[in-house]
């Protein structure tokens, strides 16, 4: 773990920097898929949590908020992955933490540059 720099994790994954590699990309694995994405591919995956969200889940399923049945685009056209609705949670929150915490550091380095 000496060559990242981890941004935020959760239940369902983590996001981190590579400590070696100079990049605007930010790392986020979970569900063993790995995305390296732009602050504005980050904001772009929220969307498309909040556009899966709306969609309508099988009445009757016996999994109910387990069943994998939710069609959850990525920032990619050409990657999309079937998740749940508690996953759909814990990625909105991973993705979330880490555009917070992403931000807070650039705030931080601002002020004390000051």
């Amino acid at each position: 773990m000496n060559n990242i720099h981890k941004i935020y994790n959760n239940n369902i994954g983590i996001s981190f920097k590579w400590t070696h590699v100079e990049s605007n990309l930010t790392q986020v694995i979970f569900r063993d898929t790995g995305f390296h994405l732009s602050e504005d591919e980050l904001e772009c995956f929220l969307q498309k949590i909040e556009d899966a969200k709306k969609q309508k889940r099988c009445p009757s399923c016996k999994l109910g908020e387990n069943c994998k049945s939710i069609l959850l685009q990525t920032p990619s056209n050409k990657v999309s992955m079937a998740v749940s609705q508690v996953e759909l949670g814990q990625i909105e929150d991973l993705l979330k933490g880490t555009l917070f915490q992403l931000r807070l550091n650039d705030y931080i380095s601002d002020v004390c540059r000051n």
